[in-house]
């Protein structure tokens, strides 16, 4: 899916919204951010196999989007918090549903014998 869906007025509300969090990090970050703000390293520390090129691209468009805060202490070295902000608490809220349901989709894979 491309970025571009997420602005597209065409597309239906869950199609912009999943463009929002599309990719194999976006969600975890979410996650992680919930608890208070970050620092990037200690979200790479919290995501093993999640480059530093990968995090930062992540952070930068979800910041775009309007998901995440980023804050730049005037400190040597240069220290830079991520927070969420209220639109990207509102969307992780939103996705409560999304994650319970998940995880009863988990439970019932388990349950089930494999497939042929």
């Amino acid at each position: 899916m491309t970025r571009s869906r997420a602005q597209d007025p065409n597309v239906c509300g869950v199609t912009a919204a999943i463009a929002v969090i599309d990719g194999k990090w976006k969600t975890a970050l979410l996650w992680l951010l919930e608890s208070g703000p970050h620092r990037p390293g200690e979200l790479r520390r919290q995501l093993p196999g999640l480059s530093e090129k990968v995090l930062t691209q992540a952070l930068r468009e979800m910041a775009a989007d309007g998901l995440v805060h980023r804050e730049v202490h005037d400190v040597l070295p240069l220290k830079t918090v991520y927070s969420l902000t209220a639109f990207g608490r509102e969307l992780s809220e939103a996705l409560g549903p999304v994650a319970d349901w998940g995880h009863r989709r988990l439970a019932r894979l388990a349950q089930s014998p494999p497939a042929p």
